[in-house]
């Protein structure tokens, strides 16, 4: 059981930061629809770097740099050239798939060690929770320090609430002295860092390795699991986990069910999409009024301003 479940946690820190990380640029308001694509090239270009110069280090820096880049291109998009966010978003999807795919084929089949094991002293060795959360890697624990970060940023600090002002309500952020494109450019770009990170972390850890189609769909899941989290980073992290939970139950059940050997790798996505559906509005909504101080956690209402651009003028 232990094994299972620490299974699940390694399984899901990948996705956990591609939520944090998309949950921060869309509460700035913007969204980053190029999430597949920047996932599949950060891991490529992770993978790339590392096994060339040998540095998993630079490997995480490659992935960032390239997904920061990419979301850098959908911020100039929508606030200097104000093009609409969603069709630009689908275009860099395409356009990160493809470069991907091109660029990583000297790549597929290379071997790299990844990230190396790194159990932490004294934490690993506490009756059940050390095997399940502190007996993993670095690329792991800062899943875990990427949540509570964020939480305590957006929810906890001035500057998170300038963060959420400017994705709510930009018009009186502005009035209040608040530069809002500086900081959505900003906050889209450190959301894309994450994303890339993300990426990293699958080609360095989770799925060691590099092929065409490593993380195929796992941006979309991504971005269903911010909006049905309700744009909130703990919440998109508990959705990211249970993905990883289906993610591993299906890969367990191979063996046992060999007839459906090619369908199983599959049912996380769409049992996922069915478990968030459940997660309604109303629901989280009724929940909130219920229990008052569980209120931020459970209200799931979009950002006001999401998608849209801001003219000072």
């Amino acid at each position: 059981m232990e094994a299972t479940l620490a299974s699940i946690v390694a399984a899901a820190s990948a996705l956990v930061y591609a939520v944090v990380g998309e949950t921060i640029a869309e509460k700035a308001g913007v969204i980053n629809l190029s999430l597949d694509g920047s996932i599949m090239l950060s891991a490529m270009a992770g993978f790339a770097t590392a096994f060339t110069t040998g540095s998993v280090l630079l490997g995480f820096v490659a992935g960032a740099g390239v997904s920061m880049a990419v979301a850098l291109l959908i911020a100039f998009a929508s606030i200097e050239l104000r093009l609409n966010q969603i069709a630009v978003g689908f275009v860099l999807t395409l356009l990160c798939t493809d470069l991907a795919s091109f660029l990583g084929d000297p790549y597929v089949g290379q071997r790299f060690a990844g990230v190396p094991p790194l159990a932490i002293p004294g934490l690993a060795d506490i009756p059940w929770l050390g095997p399940i959360f502190f007996k993993h890697n670095l690329s792991v624990y800062g899943s875990f320090l990427a949540v509570a970060l964020a939480y305590f940023f957006i929810f906890r600090s001035r500057r998170g609430l300038e963060l959420q002002g400017v994705g709510e309500r930009p018009e009186a952020a502005h009035a209040r002295g608040i530069r809002v494109n500086l900081l959505r450019y900003v906050y889209t770009v450190v959301g894309g860092a994450l994303v890339g990170i993300a990426g990293a972390s699958y080609s360095l850890d989770v799925r060691l390795g590099w092929r065409d189609g490593l993380t195929t769909n796992y941006g979309w899941i991504a971005l269903a699991i911010v909006i049905f989290g309700g744009w909130h980073p703990v919440r998109a992290a508990g959705g990211a986990y249970l993905f990883g939970a289906l993610s591993v139950l299906a890969l367990k059940l191979q063996p046992h069910l060999p007839d459906l050997a090619q369908i199983l790798p599959m049912t996380p996505f769409a049992l996922m999409i069915f478990a968030l559906l459940l997660v309604s509005q109303d629901w989280s909504r009724r929940l909130g009024d219920r229990y008052p101080r569980w209120r931020r956690l459970l209200s799931g209402d979009p950002p006001t301003a999401i998608g849209t651009a801001f003219w000072r003028d």
